[in-house]
């Protein structure tokens, strides 16, 4: 037998006890960095479907008012001031632009 070749598997079996520890803990952080880089791409698509659904909802809540519920909501049901605001904005606009038509 080999004292060369049992020497160096015992030398091995050692280095690989040893080391065995660093070896796990350095899968724990390659881990936990696969599943933090996963997790900040799945934050991402879902900040950027909330940015799109934000960019929609936008003239809805600015004409309607739409998002504030609670005690304070004592307009006439979804119309609060800004919407009738809004909506005296628009009708002035056209009835300035019908007797701007009326008088050419």
């Amino acid at each position: 037998m080999d004292t060369r070749n049992q020497s160096s598997t015992v030398l091995l079996v050692l280095i690989l006890l040893i080391t065995f520890p660093v070896w796990l803990a350095l899968g724990g952080v390659l881990f936990g960095v696969a599943a933090g880089l996963l997790g900040a791409a799945v934050g991402v698509i879902a900040a950027l479907f909330g940015v799109c659904v934000a960019i929609i909802a936008l003239p809805f809540k600015i004409l309607f008012g739409l998002g504030h519920w609670g005690w304070h909501d004592w307009g006439w049901g979804f119309m609060h001031g800004r919407a009738l605001f809004f909506v005296a904005i628009i009708i002035v606009a056209v009835l300035i632009t019908k007797r701007n038509k009326k008088i050419s």
